[in-house]
C-alpha cells in the first residue's frame, strides 16, 4: 500500500473547523491529539517521528545544540546522520525490498536513505552574495523541478517575505515527484501555518486565513493520493500558543557574570568556550551550557528567579521529560505559558552583531522568530529593501539589515507541552482500521509502516 504523509506545520485539531479539505480527511478516517515530545520543535519531534525514540535516545534535543567539541553552537544543520536510531525508511526498507521513498523538506534531509529528496541549501558565493539554492538526491533532481516549476522560492520559505508561495512550490514538486516516479512512501512539508501564527498568533484573522490557504494546498496532494489508491496521514509537531513575553536568558546570565562576549569590528559575539554559562535559547525551551559543576546551583537558582521560566530542569528533571541527552545542556529552562526565550545577549544596541538585524539562520546562537519582520523603525522600508535588491542583483555585496532587534513583535511561539490537547499537535489519517484516541508521537514510526504494509 502507498502511503502519503504530509507535516502541516503548527495545524492544531481546533483549526480543522477553517480547513474543509483536511477536515473531511479527518471524517472519512480518522483525527486525534498527537501527543507529542519536548521540545516540541521541528527537529526534536520529527527525529521522533523517524525513530520512534524520545530525543533521550535519538541526540536531536533541538533545532541545534552546542557542540562542546568544536565550542560552537550549529543551528539547522541537515545532515540525516545527526539523529540516532533507526529512521522510518531504512526499516521500510528492509522489510520490504524495492520500497521506495521521496523526502521533500523534511528535515534531516541530507544523506537519508531515502531515493528521492530535496532540501532547501542557499549558495553563499565569496563576495558575500546569497543566492537560492536545493540540495537533491539524485543530483539533477532540484535542477529539473526547477526547470519545470521556476526557481525554489527560498525567500519566502523563510523570513520577512515567507508567505504561501514556498508552500505551493512544495507542493508542486510533490505533485512532480509523484507523477515521475510514484515512490511508495512520499514524506512532504508545508510550513505555511508557522509563518502568520508566529508573526500575529494563531488565533488572528490573518493566521486563520493562513489555515485556509494551507488547507487549498494540501487538498491538492489529497486529490492526487486519492487518484493512486495511496493511505494518506497529516500531521504537525506542535502547536502554536500566544506569545506575551519574550525572556533575556543570556542578558540574565551576562549581567551575573557567567557569560562573556568577544569585542569584534562587527559587534559583539557570544564566546561560547570561554562561557561559564550561556543559552541556547529554542523557541519555549533553552538549553544553558554551564562549564564547571561547582557553578550549576547558582546557575539554577538565578534562573529559577528569571520571570517568564517555569522549570529548570537538572540531569534528572531531563530524564522525566525524556531529554537526558550529551547534547543537552546541563540545565534546561521550560518557559511560561505565553513566554518564549530570546537569544539576544548583548546589554547595548550599539554592540550587538552585524548579524542581529538579518535573516542569518546560521550565526545565531538561537532561534530568532523577528526576522519573520521588517523593522517598524526604518523609514521606508520598501524603498530600502529595493536598493539592497538593487545591489545584489548588479553582483555588489550588500547587506540586507531590515531585521528587527526588538523581539515583543513576535505573537506566536510553542515548545513547551501543552495541557489542551485542542492546542496542540494533530494527527489525521485516511484509513479508520488504524485510528485511536491519542497518538503518541514515539509510535508514529510504527503506525507509519503499519500503513504501508
Amino acid at each position: 500500500m502507498k502511503l502519503l504523509v504530509m507535516c502541516v506545520v503548527g495545524l492544531r485539531p481546533k483549526d480543522l473547523v477553517h480547513a474543509p479539505a483536511l477536515r473531511d480527511l479527518g471524517q472519512r478516517g480518522f483525527v486525534a491529539p498527537l501527543r507529542t515530545v519536548f521540545p516540541a520543535v521541528t527537529g526534536t519531534v520529527q527525529a521522533t517521528w523517524l525513530t520512534g525514540l524520545p530525543p533521550s535516545g535519538h541526540g536531536a534535543v533541538g533545532n541545534g545544540w552546542y557542540f562542546r567539541d568544536l565550542a560552537q553552537v550549529w543551528l539547522w544543520r541537515q545532515s540525516n546522520r545527526l539523529v540516532r536510531g533507526e529512521k522510518l525508511y531504512s526499516v521500510a526498507k528492509a522489510r520490504r525490498p524495492g520500497t521506495t521513498v521521496a523526502k521533500l523538506f523534511w528535515w534531516w534531509n541530507m544523506y537519508a536513505d531515502v531515493d528521492w529528496s530535496v532540501t532547501p541549501r542557499p549558495e553563499y558565493h565569496a563576495d558575500g552574495l546569497k543566492r537560492p539554492g536545493l540540495y537533491s538526491e539524485p543530483q539533477d533532481l532540484q535542477q529539473t523541478l526547477q526547470q519545470q516549476l521556476g526557481p525554489f522560492p527560498l525567500f519566502q520559505f523563510w523570513g520577512p517575505g515567507a508567505d504561501i508561495r514556498s508552500t505551493r512550490w512544495i507542493v508542486d514538486s510533490a505533485l512532480e515527484v509523484l507523477r515521475q516516479h510514484d515512490p511508495d512512501l512520499l514524506l512532504a512539508y508545508l510550513p505555511h501555518l508557522d509563518y502568520d501564527h508566529q508573526r500575529f498568533g494563531p488565533d488572528d484573522p490573518r493566521s486563520v486565513q493562513a489555515v485556509r490557504d494551507v488547507d487549498q494546498q494540501a487538498a491538492r496532494l489529497l486529490a492526487a493520493a486519492q487518484a493512486r489508491g495511496a493511505r494518506v496521514v497529516v500531521m504537525s509537531e506542535y502547536g502554536i500558543e500566544r506569545a506575551e513575553h519574550a525572556v533575556f536568558v543570556n542578558r540574565m546570565l551576562r549581567e551575573q557574570g557567567l557569560l562573556r562576549v568577544q569585542l569584534t569590528s562587527h559587534g559583539e559575539l557570544l564566546d561560547c568556550g570561554a562561557c561559564r554559562a550561556f543559552a541556547v535559547a529554542d523557541h519555549q525551551c533553552a538549553h544553558v551550557y554551564v562549564r564547571e559543576g561547582g557553578d550549576l546551583g547558582k546557575v539554577a537558582a538565578a534562573l529559577r528567579t528569571l520571570p517568564g521560566v517555569a522549570q529548570v530542569l537538572d540531569r534528572q528533571g531531563q530524564r522525566a521529560l525524556g531529554i537526558d541527552h550529551e547534547r543537552s545542556g546541563e540545565l534546561v529552562c521550560v518557559a511560561a505559558p505565553g513566554c518564549w526565550f530570546a537569544y539576544h545577549y548583548w546589554l547595548d544596541e550599539a554592540r550587538r552583531p552585524d548579524f542581529a538585524p538579518t535573516v542569518d539562520i546560521h550565526r545565531k546562537p538561537g532561534y530568532d522568530p523577528a526576522e519573520l519582520f521588517i523593522d517598524p523603525r526604518l523609514r521606508l522600508p520598501k524603498l530600502k529593501v529595493a536598493w539592497t535588491l538593487a545591489r545584489k542583483l548588479l553582483g555588489f555585496r550588500y547587506l540586507m539589515d531590515v531585521i528587527p532587534t526588538d523581539p515583543s513583535l513576535v505573537r506566536g511561539t510553542h515548545g513547551r507541552l501543552y495541557d489542551d490537547p485542542d492546542a496542540g499537535p494533530v494527527f489525521l489519517a485516511s484509513d479508520r482500521a488504524f485510528a485511536r484516541d491519542v497518538v503518541q508521537a514515539t509510535d508514529v514510526k510504527d503506525l507509519l509502516l503499519a500503513m504501508l504494509q
